[in-house]
């Protein structure tokens, strides 16, 4: 039995073959990769395949039709339930139980509350945004697809290549502080558990052979079935959150009031730095995103399931941080296990092991739901051939993505293997701040701007008015980045944002309308979401930029090398298929009217005979 779809370039399609056999038409099976002339060719058309690609925008249409090309389709089994459990399994996990204790002793003190509060601002407000374009484009692609849609191609890779790194280093975080847990739990330090390989640079060498074994697990778990995964998160974080509600209720217990002075040791600078990194705390609600194609009714499901969740995560966030600052002094927090070692200093010692049997159940979770997550994101990656199709298949017999999530999972295992938390912390808040804030500008082309119906001048004023809400966001951020103490600067920027937005609202007429569920507040809640995300960018360390700008680069490379060739030669086949298709329904059209048309002569030729 066969299965086809759709290849691209001169593919005839992509047939499902037993075994786990592989041909080089599974990975590059493009016009431009038959043969080495015609690779050449391709390279010396790249500048004007680079500007299609930049120009091109796909259409909701289009990426529902791309699912065809994973051969199989993913099964709609899950319910707003199901998602508000994933959506708080993704995130309550390393972020709270490690970064909280981190961010707290050397950047915020007690205040590391309001740490909380405003990157979940930045999250909510990103949560509103993804919402909206999960309701009407319900595919597996998540953010990759809504920017694929608005912004085009060429942006939707660069940011394509951010998500899978987000997810890849969000991964590797989360196992290593499972190892932390995991020996507090045997009554060791972290560092037992880890093989220090003197060799390698600081940072990379403490070796973790138990984050290879716990992604293992969730691996095997991830291919097996999604409602399977769903209903072991959902055992996992009801567990979790019995763990949360104990730390809460006992921690005030032990909580001592002298513990919160002073409040902000570091300042307003130290709070907004800490919120910086503690955005990793909420990364992963874009990961349920990735489910709307599984999701029965997405239009009711998907707001409630991502708003709910993360509502509820930001108050356990928040409640939590001030149980850990008012039960230990914040210069005296444990960074590896600052929940479990808490506990310890007020005399509960057996509390710890509750803590980390919890904390383990709650990155357990995370692990699971993201390993979901960025398998979707790359299974619909490869449906417009930017990567190789191989990794767009779903198997039919469990109907998930095995390929795409062995890749991912074995990527984030070697991450996690060498390098150290700090690390992938700061660079993974890069990715996704730069991620968040180009969804929220893809929601405001949305709005503003269809294809052969906004005027040209309409068009100009929205480019205008977009630019000068990012450039003076960008200003605000570059500012705090630069000037400690001066305030002169923000009087310019922060009204050029109002005014930027205010000009938008007024004399932008709104182009669409949301037909099942829309982001409230147009233009002003996405607007608040880019100078948010924009803002806290300018908290980050130089070094994670530097390694930030290394990986856009790579990825730049490869897009130039192969994926700019394959996606045009896809979407171009894609294109010639559409005309042949339009062509035939009007033949079809052209002969019932014909047929309709001789049948009408011929009956009136025998009224006529009859009368005659």
């Amino acid at each position: 039995m066969e299965a086809e779809a759709e290849g691209g370039g001169g593919s005839s399609g992509l047939t499902r073959r037993r075994g786990c056999t592989c041909t080089k038409d599974d990975f590059l099976p493009e016009e431009s990769f038959r043969s080495w002339s015609n690779y050449v060719n391709a390279l010396k058309e790249t500048p004007a395949r680079l500007v299609d690609r930049v120009l091109t925008r796909s259409n909701e249409q289009g990426e529902l039709e791309v699912k065809a090309r994973s051969e199989h389709d993913m099964k709609k089994t899950l319910n707003w339930w199901d998602l508000m459990w994933f959506g708080m399994g993704a995130v309550i996990g390393a972020g709270i139980f490690v970064l909280t204790g981190l961010e707290a002793r050397d950047e915020a003190g007690p205040a590391v509350v309001l740490s909380y509060v405003v990157s979940g601002t930045s999250a909510l407000l990103s949560v509103f945004c993804y919402t909206e374009f999960a309701v009407e484009i319900p595919v597996a692609g998540g953010s990759f697809a809504y920017l694929r849609v608005e912004l085009g191609d060429f942006v939707a890779f660069i940011a394509a290549g951010n998500i899978l790194l987000e997810y890849v280093i969000g991964g590797a975080a989360v196992a290593r502080s499972w190892t932390s847990y995991f020996a507090t739990l045997c009554n060791h330090k972290p560092d037992d558990f880890r093989i220090q390989a003197h060799n390698l640079p600081d940072g990379y060498n403490q070796l973790d052979p138990i984050s290879i074994g716990i992604i293992i697990c969730v691996c095997i778990l991830a291919v097996m079935s999604t409602k399977g995964s769903s209903r072991l998160n959902y055992i996992a974080s009801v567990i979790h959150i019995i763990v949360i509600a104990f730390i809460i209720i006992c921690g005030l217990i032990n909580a001592s009031v002298k513990n919160y002075t002073p409040f902000a040791p570091f300042g307003v600078r130290g709070v907004f730095k800490a919120s910086a990194v503690l955005f990793f705390a909420y990364v992963g609600f874009d990961a349920v995103s990735t489910m709307a194609e599984e999701t029965k009714n997405p239009g009711r499901d998907i707001p409630i399931g991502l708003v709910g969740s993360m509502v509820i995560t930001t108050l356990i966030y928040c409640l939590l941080a001030v149980t850990l600052c008012l039960m230990t002094p914040y210069k005296s927090i444990d960074p590896d296990a600052p929940f479990s070692r808490a506990f310890e200093t007020v005399g509960w010692y057996w509390a710890e092991y509750v803590v980390a049997a919890g904390a383990l159940k709650g990155m357990t979770s995370v692990l699971l739901v993201g390993a979901v997550g960025q398998a979707r994101y790359l299974t619909h990656i490869a449906r417009t051939h930017m990567i190789p199709p191989w990794f767009a298949k779903v198997d039919p017999k469990t109907g998930t993505p095995i390929n795409a999530t062995v890749a991912m999972l074995a990527a984030t295992a070697i991450i996690a293997f060498f390098t150290k938390l700090a690390i992938l912390s700061d660079l993974l808040s890069i990715s996704t701040l730069f991620i968040f804030m180009l969804v929220s500008v893809a929601l405001l082309v949305r709005r503003y701007y269809v294809d052969g119906e906004t005027s040209a001048a309409n068009c100009n004023k929205l480019v205008v008015f977009i630019f000068l809400i990012l450039a003076s966001s960008g200003a605000t951020s570059g500012y705090w980045a630069v000037n400690e103490d001066g305030w002169i600067g923000y009087c310019i920027t922060v009204p050029l944002w109002v005014l930027s937005t205010a000009g938008l609202a007024f004399f932008v007429p709104q182009a669409r309308k949301p037909k099942l569920w829309g982001v409230p507040l147009v233009p002003w809640l996405p607007s608040s979401s880019i100078a948010i995300n924009v803002f806290l960018l300018g908290s980050i360390d130089k070094d994670s930029y530097i390694r930030f700008l290394i990986w856009t680069a790579m990825l730049l490379v490869y897009y130039f090398i192969f994926g700019l060739h394959a996606s045009y030669d896809t979407a171009k086949a894609f294109e010639v298929k559409e005309k042949e298709e339009t062509v035939y329904i009007m033949a079809e059209a052209g002969k019932d009217s014909s047929a309709d048309k001789s049948s009408t002569e011929a009956a009136a030729g025998g009224i006529k005979s009859v009368i005659d």
